[in-house]
């Protein structure tokens, strides 16, 4: 079965850099042709895909993020991470890890909510 869970600190302080790991089990992130994404909902808002990568370690962002967030991964321990610099108010959501199977997010993890204030 596979699982995907989220940790980090819940609160950020702007200007400071969010850091939040996906644990992945049930599955190796190796395993082709699964990409492994991050994705956020801001309050009152919609879902935002951030970024993702792949199987073969190769990285994809947003444009509108791809200045500020960065992803890797450690597959001894089967993780995948985001780190986002330089936050601000706006970047208040709740941050998702989900698995990619060609193009439909197929598994989520429960989300974890980061609020960015000093």
């Amino acid at each position: 079965q596979v699982q995907l869970e989220e940790s980090g600190p819940g609160l950020v302080k702007p200007s400071q850099t969010l850091s939040l790991t996906c644990n992945v089990s049930g599955v190796s992130i190796r395993t082709k042709y699964y990409s492994w994404a991050w994705v956020r909902q801001p309050p009152g808002k919609g879902l935002e895909w951030m970024g993702a990568i792949g199987y073969d370690g190769v990285t994809f962002y947003s444009p509108s993020l791809e200045s500020r967030a960065s992803i890797s991964r450690d597959t001894s321990k089967n993780q995948f991470s985001l780190q986002l610099n330089s936050v601000t108010s706006e970047d208040t959501a709740v941050y998702y890890c989900s698995r990619i199977v060609t193009t439909e997010f197929d598994y989520w993890g429960r989300g974890t909510q980061v609020t960015v204030s000093s």
